[in-house]
C-alpha cells in the first residue's frame, strides 16, 4: 500500500483514468449499435472477454479468485448491482437518449453514495465534500432538465437512464461493506465481471438478442476495444475503492460524464447546448472540491 503522502495523488490519478475509460464506454456502445450489435449482446460478450483476461492476469500473478460460498455470493451480488443492472439499462438506453446524455447521468452516483455512506456511518460529515457533491449534482440536474425539455428522447428512456446511478451507488456501498476479508482487489474484479455476465444470460429467455455480431471487422474491433476497456477499468476499480473508499470512488462518474459527453458532441455529432456546458462546469467544480477534501483527509 502506498505511503500516506502519496495516497491522495495516486487516488486522484486512478479516479481520472477510470472515469475516462467509463466515459469512452458510452460512445463505444453507440458505435457498436451502428455496427450491428444489439446493446445487451455487446455488453455480455465484452464482459465475458474481460473476465477471461482478468482471470489470465490473476493466474500469471498467482492471485486467482477464491471459490468459497461467501465469495461466490459476493461475486453475484456485486455483479448484479455494479455490472448487470446498471450496464444493461445504460447500454439499452444509449440508442434512445444518446451517448452524451447517458454519460452525463453517470455524474449522479456521488450524492447517493455519500448519503448512503452517511446513513450507514461509513463516512463522517464533511461540509466541503457535501458542497462539492451537491454542486456536481446540480450540474447533472441542469442536464436532465435540458434533455427533458428538448423532447428528442422518449420520456421512459430518459427515466430509465436516470435509474442507473441508483444501482451504481448501492453497488459502491455493498462492495465496501461486504468486502471479503483478506481478498485482494485484483482477485475480486474477474469474479464480479463474470457474475454480472452470467446474470445477463437469462435475458435471452425473454427474447433479448444476445448472439454475437461478427459481420464486419469494425464490429469485431469494437468488441475487442470494449473488452480491453472493461478489463482495465474494473482491475483499477477495486484498487481505487480499497485505497480511497466508496464515496471517493463514486466521483469517477463525474469524470466519465464530462469526457463521454465531450466525445459524443465532438466526434459523434450529438447536440450540445449552453445548459450542457453549465452542467459540465458544475461537475468539474464538484469533483475538484471532493478530490481536494479527500486529499486533505488522507494526510497524516
Amino acid at each position: 500500500m502506498p505511503s500516506l503522502n502519496r495516497r491522495p495523488v495516486l487516488a486522484l490519478t486512478l479516479l481520472l483514468i477510470i472515469g475516462a475509460l467509463m466515459g469512452l464506454t458510452s460512445n463505444l456502445v453507440k458505435l457498436a449499435v451502428g455496427a450491428g450489435w444489439s446493446p445487451l449482446a455487446f455488453l455480455l460478450w465484452s464482459l465475458l472477454g474481460a473476465s477471461l483476461l482478468l482471470l489470465l492476469l490473476t493466474r500469471l500473478r498467482d492471485n486467482m479468485p477464491g471459490l468459497a460460498p461467501r465469495l461466490q455470493r459476493y461475486y453475484l451480488a456485486s455483479g448484479l448491482l455494479s455490472i448487470a443492472l446498471p450496464n444493461a439499462l445504460l447500454f439499452s438506453a444509449i440508442p434512445h437518449v444518446g451517448a452524451g446524455f447517458a454519460s452525463m447521468c453517470l455524474a449522479f452516483p456521488p450524492l447517493i453514495t455519500y448519503l448512503l455512506a452517511l446513513a450507514l456511518r461509513m463516512e463522517a460529515m464533511s461540509r466541503v465534500r457535501l458542497l462539492g457533491i451537491c454542486i456536481g449534482l446540480g450540474g447533472s440536474l441542469l442536464l436532465a432538465l435540458d434533455k427533458l425539455h428538448s423532447g428528442d428522447s422518449p420520456l421512459a428512456w430518459v427515466l430509465i437512464t436516470l435509474c442507473v446511478p441508483l444501482f451504481l451507488a448501492v453497488g459502491n456501498i455493498y462492495r465496501s461493506l461486504c468486502w471479503p476479508p483478506g481478498a485482494s482487489p485484483l482477485s475480486l474484479a474477474p469474479g464480479m465481471l463474470l457474475g454480472g455476465a452470467l446474470l445477463i444470460v437469462p435475458l435471452g429467455l425473454f427474447g433479448m438478442e444476445l448472439r454475437p455480431t461478427f459481420g464486419s471487422a469494425w464490429a469485431l474491433t469494437l468488441l475487442l476495444l470494449q473488452t480491453a476497456l472493461f478489463a482495465i477499468l474494473y482491475a483499477l476499480y477495486f484498487v481505487l475503492q480499497k485505497l480511497a473508499g466508496a464515496v471517493f470512488l463514486s466521483q469517477i462518474g463525474s469524470v466519465a460524464a464530462i469526457l463521454g459527453a465531450a466525445i459524443a458532441i465532438t466526434l459523434l455529432d450529438e447536440r450540445g447546448s449552453l445548459w450542457m456546458l453549465l452542467a459540465a462546469l458544475c461537475i468539474v467544480g464538484g469533483v475538484l472540491l471532493v478530490a481536494w477534501r479527500g486529499a486533505q483527509e488522507s494526510r497524516p
